[in-house]
């Protein structure tokens, strides 16, 4: 199965480079998105210039992919279900959740100069960061593109029924399933609520675990695309 890979702020295709090696290993064709703003050198891209990126990732795709959100681009995977549900296989969401219609999409941090600059490590001490050496903060920082304020400050809009149809799982990294079962029972992630078929994959790592547990990252993906 192709397996869209789409990193989350900050970040662009490379960062899931030992996470290709190991899917491939596992029998799929993963493609690493660099997504419009995130390393193209778009300095005023917009949320709909990432989702048209990744919506021709899927309409290039020989069959149907699994999209593969992570973080803040969990939001990004489930507009790709929103705009194409019958396309795809199912949608993995990494260490975050789908924002809903109407809210913004990633206005976390300041802008500067019309872009947000990565923060730095201050707001992701504790779990986010625990399996994080100091090499990896280093390479992680250096690497890091300020995202265009018109991806993170864009309202996201939400167009169909068809997107709750389509079957996620959500890998658990700095947080348990237990904890992603009870946030969407309590309504905190209505999306999720009203999709029909949502599974939960734990991994021991912090946000990141395409850099600090590739190996075991990929064999979850490969296992859902398998049960696709």
């Amino acid at each position: 199965m192709d397996i869209l890979l789409i990193g989350g702020l900050w970040l662009n295709g490379s960062v899931w480079g030992r996470v290709t090696s190991a899917l491939e290993a596992l029998g799929h064709r993963p493609v690493p998105l660099t997504l419009p703003g995130q390393g193209d050198g778009s300095v005023t891209a917009t949320l709909d210039d990432q989702l048209e990126a990744v919506l021709a990732a899927v309409d290039a795709a020989p069959g149907k992919p699994m999209v593969v959100g992570h973080s803040a681009a969990c939001t990004l995977a489930w507009l790709a279900a929103d705009r194409r549900p019958g396309r795809l296989a199912k949608v993995a969401l990494i260490g975050g959740f789908p924002t809903a219609d109407g809210q913004p999409y990633a206005d976390f941090f300041e802008v500067r100069d019309d872009a947000m600059p990565f923060p730095g490590w201050g707001p992701f001490e504790g779990p986010d960061a625990a399996d994080l050496d100091d090499g990896a903060r280093r390479e992680l920082a250096a690497a890091a593109i300020p995202v265009p304020a018109g991806v993170s400050r864009a309202v996201v809009r939400l167009t169909g029924e068809g997107r709750f149809d389509v079957p996620v799982v959500v890998v658990c990294p700095e947080f348990t399933p237990a904890q992603a079962q009870q946030w969407i029972n309590a309504g905190d992630v209505p999306e999720l609520a009203r999709a029909k078929h949502v599974d939960f994959a734990d991994i021991d790592s912090g946000h990141w675990p395409m850099v600090t547990q590739p190996a075991e990252l990929a064999r979850i993906l490969a296992a859902a695309a398998d049960a696709a």
